[in-house]
């Protein structure tokens, strides 16, 4: 009864897409996150008569054949990258990156990370950190002494001190981009690195190789679509259901077998 484990194949995929779609709506107000989407392809199939299979000793040739699919399989997750709305806050280091492009941050173990949440702050040393502590590449410190600071899209960052009108260039915010950047590894915490598929980052500083620019004071929205969301979550319920009666369908079948006397 090939029924059974082909129903099953289908309602592990739809598991798996609620599971994804799930993870969509629950951040739904996480700062730069893009949407993922589960994708499906068909298990091999098995070939009871193939097709151009001479069928008679008179040549005729067989015009389809019989080719039983086996199921369904995961094929990949993919992200969508779709650039977020940005919300206005009035944070000073608040960064929002307007098109392509990461910001690069070292990791304890030294390792570089990237990320497109920009709500950075500042430690006691003056250092500019993530949200989780990790300083931003390249470094830039704040000296203790500035009023305020500002950021222009190019990503040059400028303190201002008192009795002095003009500001003072303290360091350099760059953008990394990659030839892949659906292929990078999510850590968890908005932060990914790169792997064998995403290619190594093209760093440079914001606006130049098709990177985006820097907006002060702003913050990137996350790009769910929550009608979208409860759309296709409907639809996974729906196949998961139907799934789950043909396993009912097929354990009904071999009841009646089992039934003939």
């Amino acid at each position: 009864m090939r029924a059974l484990k082909i129903a099953a194949t289908g309602m592990s995929a739809q598991q798996m897409r609620v599971e994804v779609i799930s993870n969509n709506l629950s951040n739904m107000s996480t700062t730069g996150y893009n949407t993922r989407r589960a994708e499906f392809s068909d298990l091999h199939y098995q070939q009871m008569a193939r097709a151009g299979a001479i069928n008679a000793a008179d040549g005729t040739v067989l015009p389809t054949g019989i080719q039983l699919g086996l199921g369904v399989r995961p094929a990949a997750v993919t992200v969508n990258l779709a650039q977020g709305a940005l919300s206005q806050t009035g944070g000073d280091l608040d960064i929002a990156i307007e098109g392509a492009g990461y910001l690069e941050v070292t990791l304890p173990s030294g390792q570089a990370a990237y990320t497109r949440d920009g709500a950075l702050k500042r430690n006691g040393e003056g250092l500019i950190v993530t949200s989780d502590g990790f300083p931003v590449a390249p470094e830039v410190t704040i000296p203790s002494d500035a009023r305020s600071i500002s950021i222009n899209a190019e990503g040059e960052i400028y303190a201002y001190f008192q009795q002095a009108v003009e500001g003072q260039l303290i360091g350099q915010l760059n953008l990394a981009g990659f030839p892949n950047a659906k292929g990078l590894e999510a850590l968890g915490s908005n932060l990914f690195v790169e792997t064998e598929a995403s290619g190594p980052p093209v760093i440079s500083s914001p606006g130049q190789d098709g990177l985006g620019t820097l907006r002060q004071g702003y913050l990137e929205d996350s790009s769910v679509d929550a009608v979208r969301e409860i759309t296709e979550l409907i639809e996974a319920q729906r196949g998961y259901e139907l799934n789950a009666k043909v396993i009912s369908a097929a354990d009904q079948m071999m009841a009646a077998t089992t039934q003939v006397r």
